[in-house]
């Protein structure tokens, strides 16, 4: 099992779990599921996925073979054994090294087979007999992969402050630039966008690592998370004219249309590139659960772009404009406005929509207003207690 992705590939049980979402993914055909139903039960067969088998077969994902799951649980047996002589064999006859590489083993062991708790305490193990820096950093990139298989966000998060704790220690720049994609992908789940688009951002040219993805994902993600989190200014110089993107935009269907015509302002051609990306995005066990929050907030850029550029417009302009009905137009605006999404108003009578974008300067001035007022209050609170 390789930690760096085996020549170049996604590791194997995360392209597993991609392939056990799909299959409790509704909008997946009953036909692809058949062929998806398989290449799961291949997997866990290969890797004698036991206690996996023994849940999908609860669940009535995978039907339960009593002497499939029976020959599983020998060969694990089996094979436990034979690795703990070798950790026996490594503490009598060996030095630390090989001690510390016979106790990996097991912990790779435990991974392939899908044992979360077992493969946990045995890193844990594994790290107590290591001293460099950078195979501790190794360890916890398992663990990361372990998270994301099951997407454990609390062990996730644990296990990225403990890598940037170790970091403090020292740590080469390959392995800090991989922990920033790591992290990314966390900030991505966990529904924080504009961290994970400035960590994507900076790993664009030193990206390595395809354990978790290929690029072409990679750049993906990049492009979607930094629409909704960069103004156009910030877009322009890292996303629209980054000649990293650029060579593989074109890889993704949509994608290309969906950033330069919102760059271009081209708004009847960025509705149906959008609407292009959406099955991909509703498809992506990473991006699924926030799906209808993405969608509004992709909503909320262009519409905000739009209106940048007017004090007052016509609904039939704006309809026009996104090629659609003046009727879902006034309907989407209505929603956005409620939610004080948008700074316009709807007057319904005229047909006539009027920004009302709040004053910057004002707003600032407000603030201190507030904050002084908080801090006074504290401090005579804090008087009072000073005097008694």
């Amino acid at each position: 099992m390789d930690i760096a992705g085996e020549d170049g590939k996604q590791q194997p049980h995360l392209v597993l779990a991609h392939k056990l979402f799909l299959l409790s993914h509704p909008d997946v055909d009953d036909l692809a599921k058949v062929d998806l139903r398989a290449d799961v039960l291949a997997a866990v067969k290969s890797d004698d996925m036991a206690s996996l088998y023994e849940s999908l077969a609860a669940d009535g994902v995978l039907e339960m073979d009593a002497a499939l799951l029976a020959e599983m649980r020998a060969r694990i047996d089996e094979e436990v054994r034979k690795l703990d002589e070798k950790i026996a064999d490594a503490e009598e006859n060996l030095g630390e090294s090989e001690v510390r590489e016979a106790h990996l083993a097991k912990s790779l062991y435990f991974i392939r087979v899908g044992e979360k708790e077992k493969a946990l305490e045995q890193l844990k193990v594994t790290e107590g007999k290591t001293v460099a820096v950078g195979q501790k950093m190794d360890l916890v990139f398992y663990t990361l992969q372990i998270g994301f298989f099951y997407m454990d966000f609390d062990l996730i998060s644990k296990s990225i402050d403990k890598a940037k704790n170790l970091f403090e220690e020292g740590g080469d720049w390959e392995r800090k630039n991989r922990l920033k994609v790591y992290e990314g992908l966390y900030c991505m789940a966990t529904r924080n966008f504009k961290k994970a688009a400035s960590l994507f951002l900076d790993s664009i040219s030193t990206f390595t690592t395809y354990e978790l993805f290929t690029y072409d994902t990679f750049i993906f993600y990049t492009v979607l998370t930094s629409v909704i989190s960069l103004d156009r200014v910030s877009l322009k110089q890292k996303v629209v004219d980054a000649p990293e993107i650029l060579a593989v935009i074109g890889k993704v269907p949509h994608l290309s249309e969906f950033l330069n015509s919102l760059y271009n302002c081209q708004y009847k051609s960025f509705f149906i590139a959008f609407s292009g990306l959406t099955e991909q995005i509703k498809l992506d066990r990473y991006l699924q659960p926030h799906f209808r929050y993405y969608m509004r907030e992709v909503r909320t850029v262009v519409y905000s772009q739009f209106l940048e550029s007017y004090k007052s417009v016509t609904m039939e302009a704006m309809a026009a404009a996104f090629g659609v009905t003046v009727d879902f137009i006034d309907q989407e605006l209505s929603r956005f406005i409620a939610a004080g999404k948008l700074h316009c108003k709807i007057d319904k009578v005229a047909g006539v929509l009027e920004t009302n974008r709040p004053d910057a300067r004002n707003a600032f001035y407000q603030a201190t207003i507030k904050q002084g007022d908080f801090l006074l209050n504290r401090i005579q609170k804090l008087s009072r207690v000073i005097d008694l």
